[in-house]
Formats: structure tokens, sequence, C-alpha cells
């Protein structure tokens, strides 16, 4: 048997109410889909340069550290 996981939704939801539990498919897959598409803009845009950095210091001409951060 497959079990499925449910998730809790999040807000105010009263004890009763199924609405919040019998979510469909979709919906859990778009809310991840957000969810991992903010992190992922959020990793890229403080990731990138700090990448092109270490890239640049393990380089085969070694430049200093100065010359990497210098926009000349």
């Amino acid at each position: 048997m497959a079990s499925r996981v449910s998730l809790k939704a999040k807000g105010k939801s009263s004890k009763g109410s199924k609405a919040a539990e019998d979510r469909s498919a979709s919906e859990c897959l778009k809310e991840w889909t957000t969810w991992a598409m903010r992190k992922a803009k959020v990793i890229t845009h403080y990731g990138f340069i700090p990448l092109v950095i270490v890239i640049g210091m393990n380089s085969d001409p070694k430049p200093p550290l100065s010359q990497l951060l210098s926009p000349v």
C-alpha cells in the first residue's frame, strides 16, 4: 500500500475543517515549487559572486585577490 503524506497548511484553521487537510496534489506541488524557486533565487543571488571569486582563485595563472575584486 502506498501511504500519503499530508502537509499542514499555514495560517488559521478551525479544528473541524477538513478543507485544509484535503488539498490536492497539484496545490502541494505548486506550493513546494514556489518555495524551492524562492530559495534558489536567494542562493543564486548571494552565491554568484563568491563562486566567481573561487573559480578565479583556482585558475591556472593564480591572480591575487585584489586583482579579482577590481573592476578593471
